[in-house]
């Protein structure tokens, strides 16, 4: 089974589409929060997401170069606006397909297996983790937050996975000391306050101000 996202606009559409995938075995997920496409994605980690070129606050090739920041994904862009300029245009900002609108169900269907088939033999996702608009990216080290895209040392990655995987849980000094130690190297107490220090004026240059919240006599939080 594979998982579907699509972002559409159009209510009635998106349904209808959602209605065609479906029977496949298909597991989809409509988009209604079109100012956070990407919270969504990262939530869902589909196998394919099917992407409107016209969408409300951003376009589809907007969050097309989005999701190609992190992932490999295929994106399969629809629009009623099917001239060669806009084929061009999909094609070059990262997208897999172009299905014209109205949508032919049977060439849909019959594109997206075709696609799913050959991308599930080539490649996978990234893995990331999300909150609050932040993906860290578990490949390379790296933490985006809106265009900011921020490169983390060994030990901020460390904390801030962590802390990310356990996020709406205190995570305890200890438990955090016991990830910096990984390597067979002594770690001070001292080292991990300094990483977190750091860790926040990184975060907090990026837009990301709070992000992680102190327990007194307890550990750090993401809430």
């Amino acid at each position: 089974m594979y998982r579907i996202l699509i972002a559409e606009d159009n209510f009635t559409l998106a349904q209808l589409l959602k209605k065609q995938i479906e029977p496949w075995g298909n597991e989809v997920r409509l988009i209604s929060d079109f100012q956070n496409v990407m919270t969504a994605f990262t939530e869902f980690q589909p196998h394919l997401v099917l992407l409107d070129i016209m969408l409300p606050f951003f376009n589809g090739y907007h969050w097309c170069s989005e999701i190609r920041k992190i992932s490999n994904v295929p994106v399969v862009f629809l629009s009623s606006a099917s001239d060669n300029m806009n084929i061009v245009m999909a094609m070059s900002m990262g997208g897999d397909d172009f299905i014209p609108k109205p949508v032919d169900p049977n060439v849909m269907n019959a594109k997206l297996q075709a696609i799913l088939r050959r991308a599930y033999n080539m490649t996978s996702t990234v893995p990331v983790l999300e909150h609050g608009g932040a993906i860290l990216n578990l490949n390379d080290s790296t933490l985006c937050f809106g265009e900011e895209k921020i490169d983390l040392t060994k030990n901020e990655f460390r904390i801030l996975q962590t802390l990310m995987e356990n996020k709406g849980k205190i995570v305890s000094r200890e438990i955090l000391m016991m990830k910096l130690w990984q390597d067979d190297c002594y770690v001070e107490e001292n080292t991990l306050t300094v990483n977190v220090t750091r860790l926040r004026r990184k975060l907090e240059g990026a837009g990301l101000p709070g992000f992680i919240t102190t327990k007194v006599g307890s550990g750090y939080l993401i809430e």
